[in-house]
């Protein structure tokens, strides 16, 4: 029986000291993508992409200037589906879905979306928003963390590159709530020097898209007139 109590013990100290907070396997991934120095001098990013969705070959040109705005350009069957979403609001242009002028946003649409401005969606300075990070358990080969906010949004960190693998968040398509989730591949390191993936496959349920980065720079010059909506 001492010789049970010894082992449990030992096992209870050996589990305990393999335990990782959110904070430190958030940190982890800085350091794996560049450093938390080389994230506090990222601006903007901005990339162009080849997109297969549902059997056809597109262009979307995508433009964040971090912590102000989002806007990506879609060319899709002769047409340009553009999105945008600031921190203060949000407005598209859809005329798949008949409306070729510049529409306002539906507050729960930008809710649900407005943390695309951040970083990485807010990941690596979440308490900085105000929100919560809880380590929710291992999943896949990956860390899962819990952000928590306006809306839930859980991340996957792989154990051992400790690079943001996974994203699963809640949109929004034709007025209905649905689960995305965005799976990052190809990973590289930037001329600027933070690691990014070079490609991300999409999943809305009916639809699935796969993005591969053809063109990237980071902290180029961006107008914030870009992100007012037409008139």
């Amino acid at each position: 029986m001492k010789f049970l109590t010894s082992f449990l013990t030992a096992v209870l100290f050996t589990i305990a000291g393999n335990a990782q907070t959110a904070d430190e396997i958030i940190g982890k991934h800085i350091d794996a993508i560049g450093g938390k120095d080389k994230l506090a001098q990222l601006k903007s990013v901005s990339q162009e992409s080849t997109t297969e969705i549902m059997g056809n070959s597109t262009t979307v040109k995508e433009t964040v200037l971090l912590g102000q705005g989002f806007i990506s350009e879609t060319e899709f069957n002769g047409s340009k589906i553009v999105q945008c979403i600031t921190d203060k609001g949000g407005w598209m242009i859809n005329p798949m879905m008949g409306a070729t002028d510049a529409q306002a946003m539906p507050y729960e649409a930008w809710q649900s979306g407005k943390s695309v401005i951040y970083f990485e969606g807010g990941l690596t300075n979440y308490a900085a928003q105000g929100l919560k990070a809880e380590l929710a358990g291992t999943e896949e080969g990956s860390y899962k963390i819990k952000i928590s906010g306006t809306v839930d949004v859980f991340y996957y960190i792989d154990t051992k590159s400790f690079n943001l693998v996974k994203v699963v968040a809640k949109g929004e398509m034709m007025g209905q709530q649905i689960d995305v989730t965005t799976t990052y591949s190809d990973f590289k390191k930037t001329d600027f020097g933070v690691v990014l993936p070079y490609t991300k496959d999409i999943n809305m349920g009916i639809i699935q898209m796969t993005q591969k980065v053809s063109k990237l720079e980071v902290n180029g010059a961006v107008d914030t007139k870009t992100f007012e909506m037409p008139k």
